[in-house]
């Protein structure tokens, strides 16, 4: 589904907040990303076929949502092009519910950049971004000076002189590449628990097994290895959800004596706090079987939905022709703008807003919310908190009435475990990150029964 592969990984992180029919609880996703801006007026649909097969649902249901957002005046379908959202504001009475509770005041559910304006915006030349050295922007291992700023290790993505880098559209189509070219359907997939609920989107869909190990221990590592035999493990250096920095040095010893694929999710490692060096790349410790992914998109911008993926040959070789089959190149216009902002953005001064950010966040949840508990986040831009005696999935619903989206544990497991946590971005603005802890206070009283 190419670019849509971001948006039904959102779709599925809502289903949970909505009750009712089937049809209705996708209406409601599909509202609540165009309320928080992840669906803008303008954008198409994916087709009701993709949407349904991608979601695990039937495409009768697909149809009935649809009909639901053009009777409420969201989108509207254009013959033989297909449904688009419409620019009509969200949150009135014209939408009958869609909404539970009104619009969104604060979503904490996305662990994203929130908007770009801690980017420092270069003088931009419009006819310097429309050069791509093919002439026509097909060039299928990306902009040449964007490539080499990775490969020098910009924004924590890639040690120089650690190998070809291929741009992709996001670390979420590097994952997707990974898996087009590694898995087959029933392949077992070693992975963390909790993990991030992209890339177990993305093995669901390659139709293989995400298998849940301690991938800080040995031993079970080893276990593993042994008794399931996989086809990749699948490792984060920072940990999403948990922020956390684990050693993951011997299993990726123990993935190479074994000659099992790594895939090495960098998508966060230039984001450590409190002055930790960024986590080393595991490729040198299996040179001929690691798979690296990384975005841009946590230091710079989202929306540019630029990406990265480095591997050896041959095995590069399959995963450009994968890329190619998948939509022949990224944007070019959309690489040579992220050269200049990395060029113009270091890090640092994102980095130590994000960590201002979290101390805000944290001390404002222990002062509103003692009962809730975490370990403080040593990278990444989210908290993992633990709700005492509360079933999450049903407290994202509560807390959703209260104007505050949140994730679910349950999201972040292969077989829906962390039934008591919550991942909270704390990369929005601290007054809002405020009006948060407002609503989540009061949807914490409503769940108690106060």
């Amino acid at each position: 589904m190419g670019r849509d592969d971001n948006l039904v990984t959102l779709v599925r992180d809502r289903l949970r907040l909505h009750r009712g029919t089937p049809s209705r609880r996708l209406a409601g996703a599909l509202a609540d990303l165009a309320q928080t801006g992840a669906l803008a007026p303008g954008d198409r649909l994916p087709s009701e076929r993709d949407l349904a097969q991608a979601v695990g649902v039937s495409r009768g249901t697909v149809a009935a949502a649809f009909n639901a957002l053009c009777e409420e005046g969201l989108c509207e379908r254009r013959h033989g092009s297909g449904t688009y959202v419409l620019g009509t504001p969200l949150g009135t009475p014209s939408f009958g519910g869609l909404l539970k509770g009104g619009a969104v005041v604060a979503d904490l559910s996305t662990s994203v950049v929130p908007d770009p304006s801690h980017l420092v915006v270069p003088p931009l030349d419009p006819a310097a971004l429309l050069r791509a050295p093919s002439g026509h922007g097909y060039d299928a291992m990306g902009d040449p000076r964007l490539r080499a700023l990775l490969r020098g290790g910009a924004a924590g993505a890639w040690p120089e002189g650690g190998g070809e880098v291929l741009v992709t559209a996001g670390a979420q189509q590097g994952i997707d590449l990974a898996a087009r070219v590694l898995l087959r359907p029933g392949d077992r997939v070693l992975v963390g628990d909790p993990v991030y609920g992209g890339a177990l989107s993305v093995f669901r869909r390659a139709e293989a097994i995400a298998v849940p190990v301690d991938l800080t221990t040995p031993a079970a590592v080893a276990d593993a290895l042994a008794r399931h035999r996989p086809a990749a493990v699948y490792v984060v250096a920072v940990e999403n959800p948990t922020g956390a920095l684990p050693d993951l040095r011997p299993a990726a010893e123990l993935a190479a004596a074994a000659e099992v694929p790594l895939v090495e999710d960098r998508t966060l490692a230039a984001l450590v706090h409190d002055g930790a060096p960024p986590p080393a790349p595991l490729a040198p410790l299996h040179p001929y079987g690691t798979v690296t992914v990384g975005s841009l998109s946590k230091v710079l911008w989202g929306g540019l939905r630029v990406g990265w993926l480095a591997a050896p040959e041959p095995l590069l070789a399959r995963l450009v022709d994968a890329k190619l089959d998948a939509d022949l190149a990224t944007s070019a216009v959309a690489q040579r703008l992220a050269a200049d902002l990395l060029d113009h953005n270091p890090p640092g001064p994102w980095l130590a807003e994000l960590a201002r950010r979290r101390d805000h966040f944290t001390a404002a949840l222990a002062a509103r919310l003692p009962d809730w508990t975490w370990e403080r986040p040593a990278g990444g831009l989210s908290v993992w908190a633990r709700l005492p005696g509360v079933d999450t999935d049903r407290f994202a619903v509560v807390a959703r009435e209260e104007g505050v989206a949140v994730a679910p544990g349950s999201l972040f497991s292969p077989d829906g475990r962390h039934r008591d946590r919550l991942r909270l971005s704390f990369a929005l603005p601290p007054a809002l990150l405020d009006q948060a802890v407002e609503g989540l206070t009061r949807a914490w009283t409503a769940a108690r029964g106060g």
